[in-house]
């Protein structure tokens, strides 16, 4: 984040996580990860809450520092330069977290919320379904009551921390005659016999989280570890995309950083035709698309934390939130292009880690709602607000030379 909008408590959060990720994180784990050596390194985790890093957002009474948002994603920027990978490791804590805190009971806060901040828990969201991706609430998987339990059974796929994770947070639907909308319920639901991690994915980037397919056999699951209310899992589901998103778009902001510095370095280095390549237009350009794709995607983050902080209208926070999520994941993707390209074909190698970047970063398009989803909720946000505020200020629409001219405003 820019100095200029920082506090002096958030500048020394942003020295104390560049710590930690410069001084806690050995190189070879990045390397061992990306190749599928290590399946989930909890004691990244570990470190990070050691240094009191984990669910910065939370209150200090279960382990967190109550900082806002606006918080919150300079520390993501800073362990986003560390790939996609230990970024949703770091990030699953404030996401799973978050419905914890806002729906989960004083039980299931000291439970389940304090040890994960700590460190001594891991957790793990399984949202999506073998079925559907976006259709959130076509979801099959099933929780049905039986006294002081729920039996689940179903599957969830491309869940990050299906190897590792200590609990799950799992949507199922509960009133299979509802509606979508009024049918689903969340649970946590901790490791056991009856979760299975029955496939882990050969990903194309962001390796080393153990992402899998889950599949629950009749899975006894304490009544008392219902998050909110039985078939009321939309509320939890909505709540639940701003740390989804604000998560994607923090972390974005660090690969793409990275991603430029390391292009930028380079271009001081290599040499063409007698001189820096960073002489030529053609490469320093790139560079000045990508600060200002940087700094731009800084600023939609900031205002989208600003307004969750400021408890905006949830409809506002949403359109904002869904506009930082695309607009950093997609400049993010640009930035890298943009990077390799200056470097040419060395940056095609593993002798930079452009290329490792480059397959990270595609993904975070797809993750937590694609951004056409984004530009779902954006437009549907914007008609809405628009026709609940009408016209605010002046009506340029009159201003038109023939503005009068009723007869020739068609519009059906």
């Amino acid at each position: 984040m820019l100095d200029c909008l920082m506090t002096r408590e958030e500048k020394k959060l942003q020295e104390e996580v560049r710590a930690f990720v410069k001084e806690d994180i050995d190189k070879q784990l990045l390397r061992d990860m990306d190749e599928d050596k290590v399946r989930y390194p909890r004691e990244f985790l570990e470190k990070a809450a050691a240094r009191g890093l984990l669910g910065l957002r939370f209150p200090e009474k279960y382990g967190g520092r109550g900082m806002p948002w606006t918080s919150e994603i300079i520390a993501l920027e800073e362990v986003g330069v560390l790939g996609t990978s230990l970024g949703c490791l770091y990030s699953l804590v404030s996401i799973v977290g978050e419905a914890i805190d806002k729906f989960g009971s004083d039980m299931l806060k000291e439970k389940y919320l304090r040890p994960t901040v700590e460190g001594r828990l891991t957790a793990a969201e399984a949202l999506t379904e073998p079925r559907g991706g976006s259709d959130f609430f076509g979801a099959t998987c099933t929780a049905v009551k039986d006294g002081d339990h729920y039996i689940l059974n179903g599957q969830k796929r491309f869940v990050v921390g299906s190897e590792g994770a200590d609990y799950f947070m799992v949507y199922a639907r509960t009133n299979p005659e509802g509606k979508p909308h009024e049918s689903i319920s969340a649970f946590l639901v901790d490791r056991c016999p009856e979760v299975k991690a029955d496939y882990l994915y050969g990903l194309m980037g962001t390796r080393g989280g153990g992402t899998g397919r889950l599949v629950f056999n009749n899975v006894k699951v304490p009544a008392e570890n219902l998050l909110g209310e039985e078939n009321k899992g939309s509320a939890i589901f909505y709540q639940m995309m701003i740390p989804e998103r604000m998560t994607s778009a923090g972390g974005a902001i660090g690969m793409g950083r990275a991603a430029n510095e390391i292009a930028a370095r380079y271009s001081t280095r290599r040499k063409a035709f007698g001189t820096e390549i960073k002489s030529f237009q053609a490469v320093s350009f790139k560079v000045a698309d990508n600060v200002t794709l940087l700094d731009t995607a800084r600023g939609i983050v900031y205002l989208a934390a600003r307004s969750v902080d400021a408890g905006d209208p949830a409809g506002r926070s949403r359109r904002l939130v869904s506009e930082a999520k695309k607009v950093a994941t997609e400049n993010a993707w640009k930035i890298v292009n943009n990077s390799m390209q200056v470097m040419g074909g060395i940056g095609y190698s593993n002798v930079y880690p452009i290329e490792k970047l480059l397959r990270d970063v595609r993904l975070i398009m797809i993750w937590t709602g694609t951004n056409e989803i984004m530009d779902l909720i954006i437009q549907h946000e914007y008609y809405k607000e628009m026709d609940k505020e009408g016209i605010r200020g002046r009506d340029i629409e009159f201003d038109a030379v023939e503005a009068d001219q009723v007869d020739e405003k068609i519009y059906e």
